[in-house]
């Protein structure tokens, strides 16, 4: 890849990466926090581990493209973040100082090869792509926790169905007002 390809690549991601984040953002606001410590099996990670996850390996992707190489230490929560709303916090303003980063990048910065982990070397453009995809397979699973917790599953690629019911709700509030 050259550096015009990795800047026309960047140039397409960015806004999907953006729309994309705000889905997250709606997702970890929907774990109730009084249930966050909810897990569906004891092999699985706690509700609010999952949103962690998430949310860090989302920053850390995005840290390895503007930086040329991954820190996993990224992935260490802070003590003080304990909730679905301090991940939300967290998340929000790492992801956003990062993605700013990200989105100045020359086109020969986006073009340096990174590792992951000794057994994928490609791009550091391309990163956005494979953490876009790791954080919308994780989101899937952040979906199957909230309905046994009692939460409403907000709408991702459309109105989901939580959201069907209560738009088809206030209708007919106002049908009969």
């Amino acid at each position: 890849m050259n550096a015009q390809q990795a800047l026309d690549y960047r140039q397409v991601t960015l806004p999907v990466l953006t729309r994309e984040h705000e889905i997250t953002r709606k997702m970890i606001e929907a774990i109730p926090a009084d249930k966050c410590a909810y897990r569906q099996d004891d092999i699985c990670k706690s509700a609010v581990d999952l949103a962690w996850h998430i949310a860090s390996a989302d920053n850390m992707f995005l840290d390895a493209v503007a930086t040329g190489k991954f820190n996993f230490d990224r992935n260490k929560r802070p003590e003080s973040v304990k909730t679905p709303a301090d991940i939300l916090k967290w998340y929000s303003e790492n992801w956003k100082q990062t993605f700013d980063r990200v989105a100045q990048l020359s086109g020969d910065d986006l073009a340096k090869t990174v590792d992951f982990r000794g057994f994928l070397q490609q791009p550091a453009v391309l990163f956005l792509d494979l953490g876009l995809r790791h954080t919308i397979h994780h989101r899937g699973q952040l979906t199957m926790y909230l309905r046994p917790m009692g939460a409403k599953v907000p709408s991702i690629y459309g109105e989901s169905y939580d959201a069907t019911q209560a738009r088809l709700a206030a209708q007919q509030q106002t049908t009969m007002a």
